[in-house]
């Protein structure tokens, strides 16, 4: 999609998976509210599993986005249908919003790149050109608040049922999880669930004053294939996977939608996802947002070339 070879794609996101690829890669990628797209036929008793659009604009987005958001009987959360389609709210023009901002993780020790929070600075002033409020909001979760956010994640990893035989064939890091999934038992995981969703309320309570919050995509830049991974040391592999993501999952975790957008690219042409979430079931307003931000600055011819990328041939996008 990022080389143009199609304008939208299917994802799922339980911790960042729309999100992290498509700030890595140059397009848009659409985490929508829990209950706005069914998980019929499977289910995810977490609710932190959800389906959403990537596209290389934010109209093919909202179009795939129609799609995907059709009920099912029986689903365990469900939104009503918006007022208007997706695709009819990028007609929209928003009015002056009010936009929180916080580029301070929630994971200790964590750094932001100095070149994302450039990319953050610049977006932020983009947003008040547009005379949107863009107000400094401290982090709302504390360090250790998403410890219950691993336990449910290695349950949902158990849960995939896989041959015993073929277990050796699985990463290294994903038969970590399922071993770590597997010694959790059904009392804990309730404890956990529980307190999994007092951190998202957390969170909620932060967004709920405000029309949208800007955060970064991701605390670095784009990384080469393979460059977190530590089959040696599955836990550290999982450390630094956290480390590149801190923004993403306590958006799953809350439920509320967010979408990335390849706003900023680097001096070396990489792209740097600018991270917009909303309240819950307001994906409608959200892609209002975000499709003034493209028409202000454009980024489709952008992520249809080659950017360069160290020991690798070609150049910056124009």
């Amino acid at each position: 999609m990022a080389a143009g070879l199609a304008a939208a794609a299917h994802g799922s996101d339980g911790g960042g998976s729309i999100r992290i690829p498509a700030s890595c890669c140059g397009v848009v990628g659409l985490k929508p509210s829990r209950g706005r797209v069914s998980p019929a036929p499977w289910g995810d008793a977490s609710g932190l599993a959800v389906n959403g659009p990537l596209a290389r604009t934010v109209r093919d987005t909202a179009a795939l986005l129609d799609v995907l958001a059709v009920p099912a009987p029986g689903d365990p959360f469900r939104l009503p249908p918006p007022e208007r389609s997706f695709l009819q709210w990028c007609e929209r023009e928003p009015r002056r919003l009010r936009i929180a901002r916080w580029a301070v993780p929630d994971v200790a020790g964590v750094q932001v790149d100095p070149q994302v929070l450039a990319a953050y600075e610049r977006t932020s002033a983009l947003l008040a050109g547009l005379g949107h409020e863009v107000v400094d909001v401290p982090q709302p979760l504390a360090p250790g608040d998403r410890d219950a956010f691993t336990p449910v994640w290695a349950v949902l990893a158990a849960l995939t049922p896989v041959a015993a035989e073929r277990e050796g064939e699985l990463l290294p890091l994903t038969r970590w999880l399922r071993a770590r999934g597997q010694d959790v038992g059904g009392l804990d995981y309730a404890r956990t669930l529980g307190a999994m969703q007092s951190v998202g309320r957390k969170l909620a309570e932060a967004a709920e004053p405000y029309d949208a919050v800007l955060t970064p995509t991701l605390a670095q830049l784009s990384a080469p294939v393979g460059a977190l991974r530590d089959d040696g040391d599955p836990e550290a592999d999982f450390a630094a996977q956290l480390a590149f993501t801190p923004f993403t999952a306590p958006w799953n975790i809350a439920g509320l939608p967010a979408v990335s957008l390849p706003l900023e690219w680097s001096p070396a042409g990489l792209p740097i996802g600018m991270m917009l979430g909303a309240r819950h079931g307001e994906e409608g307003p959200l892609l209002a947002l975000a499709a003034q931000l493209e028409a202000a600055s454009p980024w489709r011819a952008r992520t249809a070339r080659a950017f360069e990328v160290p020991g690798a041939a070609g150049g910056p996008p124009a």
